[in-house]
């Protein structure tokens, strides 16, 4: 199991799940990406991408005024 990290602080949508979606391409099953983020749908549009594509949300945790960090499960 690996974990990656993605920073998409400053991607306005839908660039945030553009790069999650190019990024998964590189993640095996068991792997977590640890995306930063700061789009004000940035929550909720990753948590539509992860159902869409059967993926688990560990944890989604404030990383400081506007900043989500959330943990994907692959």
């Amino acid at each position: 199991m690996a974990v990656a990290t993605l920073d998409a602080v400053g991607l306005k949508c839908p660039q945030p799940v553009l790069r999650i979606a190019a990024k998964a391409r590189e993640l095996s099953a068991g792997d977590i990406l640890e995306v930063l983020g700061d789009c004000p749908t940035f929550e909720q549009d990753v948590r539509n991408w992860a159902d869409r594509m059967n993926k688990v949300i560990l944890s989604v945790k404030n990383e400081g005024a506007d900043r989500r960090k959330i943990q994907i499960q692959f």
